[in-house]
């Protein structure tokens, strides 16, 4: 409906409470006892109920609800929901493949020693905070490319989605140049451990490049769902992630002995596979 600002404030104002929050509760300041790593997912689990009930009492009493239906009650019954239940079971799929996919990888780091897998957490989790950049990217995309095809305008859905790629490498390649011209600064923010900061500096830097290929290859998924792609993006996903990543990620790091760089030679094959992949088929959908 656009009104992305009420979900924009209320995200801002959760990760404040919840900095400070965590802050009180796992270094027990204030009076309060020191609860560790128990009292950040106390902040975490209440922060995300809090939020969600802000949301839906916004959207539940927003001025024009009557215009959306939001106080009407479900009817149709469980066949009406059809279209949504197959909209959330690829998601499913497509999500809890990637997600189990990369806690392989991260197993698989473990498996390298204490020294490789603080490396490798450091540069992961870089690469998580970057890639909230596609995820907004993706949410404005798949929004425009619905809306475009909801009017039946195939041209400026190929423009949607084709736009947001574009700027999702825009915004990612400069995140890369700092990950590969930085890298030192950046593990340094994490640690003062010089082994770990050796390793780390190698991943980060190249990290620089699997950002942009797995931002864009997010994108894409969400331009083929706003189009109308169900069950492809999905089966894209599964078999580059599942298939690709987990295997060639152990050859490479386990196997072979490369250690952690491995792990990202595989990510960075599998994500270029869903990107190419993903891209051919959006480009098919956007030509009719």
């Amino acid at each position: 409906i656009k009104r992305p600002k009420p979900t924009m404030i209320a995200m801002v104002v959760a990760n404040f409470f919840n900095v400070a929050f965590n802050w009180v509760f796992i270094y027990g300041h204030l009076g309060f006892p020191a609860l560790g790593a128990e009292g950040s997912a106390i902040t975490s689990a209440s922060i995300r109920w809090l939020l969600a009930i802000t949301v839906v009492i916004y959207i539940w009493t927003m001025a024009d609800h009557q215009k959306y239906g939001v106080r009407l009650s479900p009817s149709g019954g469980w066949k009406a929901w059809a279209e949504q239940r197959r909209i959330g079971y690829s998601a499913a799929v497509s999500i809890g493949g990637e997600a189990t996919s990369f806690a392989i990888i991260g197993l698989f780091a473990g498996w390298l020693g204490t020294v490789p897998l603080a490396a490798y957490s450091i540069s992961f989790n870089l690469i998580s905070m970057a890639f909230m950049v596609s995820l907004g990217v993706g949410s404005a995309t798949v929004v425009r490319v619905s809306i475009a095809r909801g009017r039946g305008d195939r041209a400026d859905l190929r423009l949607a989605g084709w736009t947001g790629l574009g700027l999702n490498t825009a915004f990612m390649g400069l995140l890369g140049l700092v990950f590969i011209f930085a890298p030192s600064l950046l593990a340094s923010a994490y640690t003062n451990d010089g082994e770990v900061i050796t390793i780390a500096v190698t991943l980060i830097a190249f990290c620089g490049m699997v950002i942009v290929v797995d931002g864009g290859q997010s994108v894409m998924v969400a331009a083929l769902r706003g189009s109308g792609g169900i069950w492809s993006p999905a089966i894209i996903q599964t078999f580059s992630y599942m298939v690709i990543l987990i295997p060639l990620g152990w050859y490479l790091g386990i196997y072979r002995d490369i250690g952690a760089i491995g792990l990202y030679y595989a990510i960075l094959t599998a994500s270029l596979v869903s990107f190419s992949l993903l891209s051919a088929r959006f480009y098919r959908v956007g030509r009719g």
